[in-house]
């Protein structure tokens, strides 16, 4: 710059230097502070460098203005610059207006350098925070590692703990079904010794009425003269007694057969020892080498029937069949064998079912043996199976006449009485036939029967025949008197939901009671016809109705269609609509009905009770010495295997809803596998 002398001013060239730096050094603060204030870089990075080089540009501005500082403090401020400008009053115009715009400059760096520090504050404040977030995060992702790890070892520790109790459950199951085996076993063992003791006093029996006929000829012998030498005649052989005719073995042979008995013997022999397959070729060789020969025709329906019964085959057992009718059709087979094959061949018959076929195989027997009683008793069962009940009452009343002490003649004869409701003249035929001890008469059937009757006629004795059938194993006590039981299940006349474990169907029961009676008594409505009589005897008087939905696992569809709700309901539960020996019915008592005391005929299901209409007095049911009453919607569970009574002496009917279920302690194969009832 050039003065008013025309020299060049002094300071101006270090005065524009200057100035040129203040702008320099003004536009990278304010580049920084853009940089700080919009985000324009990545501040971890600037920071991190920031850090490295550790130069501080703050300090060299200072370092450049310190020749400033006016006050004395140190630094180069406002103050300094307001000193400066009041000390150069007396500059140029233009060198005071160049000055004014340095110091404006400088005072917008300090500004821009105080906004810097804040940015850089609130960018360290930021990622102190970032860091924190951070360290939380870690720390929380530890924390869920440790949780994690805490439920897979507890998970595990579960894990562990159910394979431990699955494993002790099935050594449970398996002590039980070993002791099971072993009540099973013992009990056989008590039975099989019952039988012997019974055959051991029998043949006791016999043996001391031998030595007593001995004793009788000795004596006989005594009186009578001798016999002189020359006389010498051989005594005349006594005819047999009856039991030693009995005990005779049968005659199997004719003469033929017994010209080839070694062969024959040959062949039976293989049978005895259990090799089916080969006795069955060795007959079949004798039969095509001997067709005439009874006994070979005979051995191979034995064979026959061994391999059906070890194949399990109804084909094999048909032809089994077949042949025992050949054998006995056969020209010249002795007696015994035409009775024993034709005998076999009737139960075989049952066996499959084909009772008129058995009928007439035993009605033939009778023909060609009209003096065996024991045939028409055979015939007489042959009736009853068919439920030809009258035919059977003919023939026993004919066996009574010839035989009148024949103890299975009288026990099914009392039967047929008691199942007519002529209970007192049922009794003394039962009573007596039991006391018999008669081969045949040793069942439980006749000691239910006849304790049955006696209840019916209000004598206390019949609990003693129940004792006395549960001492020969017929009965499981005398309160449970079922005949077609699984040994080893638990027996307990009352159950709650939860013993049965069946809490889910009582539970669906009681909710939905109102509409499982709606649909009742609009059948009811209806017609009364689908109620039908109780047909099993059980009355002493009154009126007794039932309808059916399910019998013996089978779904009566047409019931059905009149109460599709309660079915509905009905088919969540396959321990129910599943149980083979049970029923799912409704049933209505009328007012002055008494049921007797009686039992189911199964210890394989449990009998479930639901109140629908229900009197408030008069209406109990009694099972084994413990007496309850009905309440609507609510259930009652018992074994009905136990004794159990039924009175009916309110002033409307009762009506209630029955599910049979199975017995908990069934297996499901055992569910599958046992026959219906």
């Amino acid at each position: 710059m050039t003065g008013k002398n025309g020299k060049k001013a002094e300071g101006s060239s270090g005065s524009s230097f200057f100035t040129w730096f203040m702008v320099l050094a003004l536009l990278g603060v304010w580049t920084s502070v853009a940089v700080v204030w919009f985000g324009l870089v990545d501040y971890d990075d600037v920071l991190a460098k920031a850090k490295e080089f550790r130069y501080n540009i703050s300090e060299v501005l200072q370092g450049k203005l310190g020749a400033y500082d006016a006050d004395g403090d140190g630094d180069f401020d406002v103050e300094d610059a307001k000193v400066l400008l009041g000390r150069c009053t007396d500059l140029p115009h233009l060198q005071k207006e160049a000055l004014k715009e340095q110091l404006r400059m400088i005072h917008e760096k300090i500004e821009a350098k105080k906004i810097a520090k804040m940015a850089l504050a609130e960018v360290r404040s930021i990622i102190a925070k970032e860091e924190a977030q951070k360290q939380a995060a870690r720390e929380e992702e530890l924390k869920m590692e440790a949780t994690a790890q805490k439920a897979k070892e507890r998970t595990e520790a579960q894990l562990q703990e159910e394979v431990g109790k699955r494993a002790r459950e099935e050594e449970r199951e398996k002590k039980k079904e070993v002791e099971r085996r072993e009540k099973a076993k013992k009990e056989k063992a008590e039975k099989e010794r019952l039988t012997k003791e019974k055959e051991r006093k029998e043949k006791e029996k016999l043996t001391k009425e031998k030595e007593r006929e001995e004793k009788e000829k000795t004596k006989q012998g005594r009186e009578e003269k001798p016999v002189k030498k020359s006389q010498n005649k051989k005594p005349e052989r006594s005819e047999p007694s009856e039991e030693e005719t009995k005990k005779k073995k049968p005659k199997l042979l004719n003469k033929f057969d017994k010209t080839i008995k070694a062969e024959i013997d040959a062949a039976e022999k293989l049978r005895k020892k259990g090799k089916v397959e080969d006795a069955m070729r060795a007959f079949e060789a004798l039969v095509e080498k001997y067709p005439g020969s009874p006994r070979c025709r005979y051995g191979k329906a034995q064979s026959e029937d061994d391999l059906a019964e070890k194949m399990r085959s109804n084909d094999i057992l048909q032809r089994a069949i077949n042949t025992y009718r050949e054998a006995a059709e056969l020209p010249g087979a002795p007696a015994d064998l035409v009775k024993i094959a034709l005998k076999r061949r009737a139960e075989r018959q049952q066996f499959l079912g084909r009772m008129r076929s058995a009928l007439a195989t035993l009605e033939k027997l009778v023909q060609i043996f009209p003096e065996d009683t024991s045939l028409k008793n055979d015939l007489g069962v042959g009736y009853l199976l068919l439920g030809d009940n009258k035919s059977a009452k003919k023939v026993y009343e004919k066996v009574l006449a010839e035989a009148p002490e024949d103890g299975f003649a009288k026990v099914h004869y009392g039967f047929i009485l008691k199942s007519e409701n002529k209970i007192a003249e049922s009794i003394p035929f039962l009573r007596e036939g039991l006391e018999s001890g008669d081969p045949g008469t040793d069942d439980g059937r006749f000691y239910f029967h006849l304790g049955d009757a006696l209840q019916r006629v209000g004598d206390d004795s019949a609990y003693k025949w129940y004792e006395l059938g549960h001492q020969r194993g017929h009965f499981a006590s005398v309160w449970q008197r079922s005949l077609y039981n699984v040994d080893g299940l638990r027996a307990q006349p009352w159950w709650t939901p939860k013993e049965t474990g069946y809490t889910d169907l009582v539970k669906t029961l009681e909710r939905n009671w109102r509409t499982i009676r709606d649909e009742a008594l609009a059948v009811m409505d209806a017609t009364s016809g689908l109620f039908l009589p109780e047909d099993e005897n059980l009355r002493e008087k009154g009126e007794w109705g039932q309808f059916t939905l399910w019998q013996q696992g089978r779904k009566v569809d047409k019931s059905c269609q009149s109460v599709p709700k309660t079915c509905a309901l009905m088919e969540r539960y396959p321990e129910a609509t599943g149980c083979k020996r049970g029923q799912i019915k409704y049933s209505v008592m009328h007012p002055g009905t008494h049921v007797w005391p009686h039992t189911g005929p199964t210890n394989c299901r449990l009998r479930m009770h639901l109140g629908l209409v229900i009197p408030s007095q008069g209406c109990r049911i009694r099972c084994t010495n413990e007496t309850r009453a009905w309440e609507e919607g609510k259930v009652l569970i018992f074994d009905d295997s136990f004794e159990h009574e039924v009175w009916q002496e309110a002033d409307r009917y009762r009506l209630i809803f029955i599910v049979d279920v199975w017995h908990p302690e069934l297996t499901q194969y055992q569910r599958k596998t046992l026959s219906p009832i």
